[in-house]
């Protein structure tokens, strides 16, 4: 009987330790935490928001990314130009390689602020130098235009330097939900 005891306390203690390292191995490697700063990704995810970012995914048009900058700061923002792509805002309104394209993410942000230009004119040619964005760089932007630092300041990003895909905004409770 004592021995049967034994045995299943050590089930469970193994049990409980590849629990824990698997745990540990995806919160290090596959699904890690980060606090978002600043308020330029808002209303999409708020200053000191805690969310859940993965670093296996495909980068994809309009992804909400992670990744370091060349100053060693990290910032949140979303993809808008892909390799090879030629960008342009002009009224307020996308272009990618001289198609229309909406941004449905931006509807609720531009209903309230409509009095302003939310997205002042840029052609991506200008900002970087060359007509097509180059081989593994990205084009970023907030999507609070206004207030925030992203590839029309500071160039396109390096897929190096991406550390992965924001998913789920964990943290506070009230604001959880998933990234679109």
């Amino acid at each position: 009987m004592e021995k049967k005891i034994m045995d299943i306390i050590w089930h469970w203690i193994k049990m409980i330790v590849v629990c824990a390292l698997f745990a540990i191995v995806l919160r290090a490697f596959i699904f890690v935490p980060v606090e978002v700063t600043g308020k330029s990704m808002s209303p999409t995810i708020k200053e000191n928001d805690f969310v859940v970012m993965e670093n296996f995914s495909e980068i994809k048009r309009f992804d909400v990314i992670v990744f370091t900058s060349s100053d060693g700061n990290t910032y949140v923002k979303r993809v808008i130009g892909l390799p090879g792509d030629h960008v342009k805002y002009e009224k307020d309104q996308l272009y990618i390689n001289g198609k229309k394209l909406e941004e449905p993410f931006l509807d609720g942000v531009k209903k309230h602020k409509n009095e302003y230009v939310f997205t002042t004119d840029l052609d991506s040619a200008d900002l970087i130098g060359t007509k097509k964005i180059p081989k593994d760089q990205y084009f970023v932007l907030g999507d609070n235009r206004r207030l925030s630092k992203d590839s029309r300041s500071f160039g396109t990003i390096n897929s190096s330097a991406i550390l992965g895909q924001a998913r789920i905004v964990y943290y506070p409770l009230f604001h959880s939900k998933i990234v679109k």
